[in-house]
């Protein structure tokens, strides 16, 4: 599946809906369509996650750039309509904050993908 993203501009605020496989190929473009708000006059950006199928660490790189400049300028940046598989990304990601040692991007892509399987599975890791 590809991506796509769609940003409807309301005045001081974004929202960005997410759709298909954010990875390394297309987080590029991606991160290419946000940037122009970072430095903006947009106070507060929010990412739509519910047609977001797979994330990936370099997707993950583009929202986490996204909040440093944002909130460099007192903005907010929100998450909605985040779906079990991609909530657990983000929790695991906040548990690594303390063990966030991977011996490659390509490893911590791996991991990512095995914890979403497990997830649309409704398996748990615990």
């Amino acid at each position: 599946m590809g991506f796509s993203c769609k940003i409807t501009d309301r005045g001081n605020s974004i929202i960005i809906e997410l759709v298909g496989t954010l990875d390394s190929n297309t987080a590029p473009e991606f991160e290419a369509k946000v940037k122009p708000y970072w430095n903006g006059s947009v106070s507060f950006v929010v990412f739509d996650f519910g047609a977001l199928e797979y994330l990936s660490s370099a997707g993950l790189r583009v929202f986490f750039a996204t909040r440093k400049h944002v909130e460099a300028r007192n903005g907010r940046v929100y998450f909605v309509n985040v779906p079990a598989h991609i909530q657990k990304v983000f929790d695991i990601i906040n548990a690594l904050l303390k063990e966030n040692i991977f011996a490659s991007v390509a490893q911590l892509d791996e991991y990512l993908i095995d914890i979403q399987k497990k997830a649309k599975k409704g398996k748990t890791e615990k």
